[in-house]
């Protein structure tokens, strides 16, 4: 596996990309000051940007259908987790956009070579937004571990009386 959005892993048999190109915006707007230079403000982060880029040869890697998987995940208009293969966690993904260029045709009008551009950008604010806060989860886990071991003795008291 290099990459999953979702469901959708990228792989050989899938999506081969052979460009992954990340690229991250900060907001710095300036206010302008009279006889001074304008004083900049980090008013905080800005998109992030995945753009994929790669060809596919559909005899040896994946091909249209694997594009048409992608469109129809775009077309749902959701946000997708995208993780790497490395157990990366990048965040919650849209697809921006999808492009695709087909040459080197059979007879028959399919193509033998398809270079695509899968464009993604972030929507989540954070990883902690998207995870929640995990002292709370692990809290409300250990709440229904006490449930369940309570009610495991109630159970096991009722059957040896």
């Amino acid at each position: 596996m290099m990459l999953a959005l979702g469901m959708f892993v990228f792989m050989l048999q899938t999506l081969p990309y052979q460009s992954l190109q990340r690229s991250a915006e900060y907001r710095w707007p300036t206010n302008d000051r009279i006889g001074l230079r304008a004083a900049p403000q980090f008013l905080g982060q800005g998109d992030e940007k995945i753009t994929l880029t790669g060809t596919l040869l559909p005899e040896i890697t994946g091909g249209r259908l694997s594009l048409d998987a992608l469109r129809l995940m775009a077309e749902q208009g959701r946000a997708w987790s995208l993780i790497g293969g490395n157990g990366a966690i990048y965040g919650m993904f849209v697809v921006e956009s999808l492009s695709d260029e087909h040459s080197e045709f059979f007879a028959n009008g399919a193509a033998r070579k398809i270079e695509f551009t899968l464009s993604l950008k972030r929507v989540d604010e954070s990883l902690t937004a998207m995870f929640g806060d995990i002292k709370t989860q692990a809290d409300g886990l250990l709440d229904q571990a006490g449930g369940i071991a309570s009610n495991a003795q109630k159970y096991a008291g009722g059957l040896l009386s």
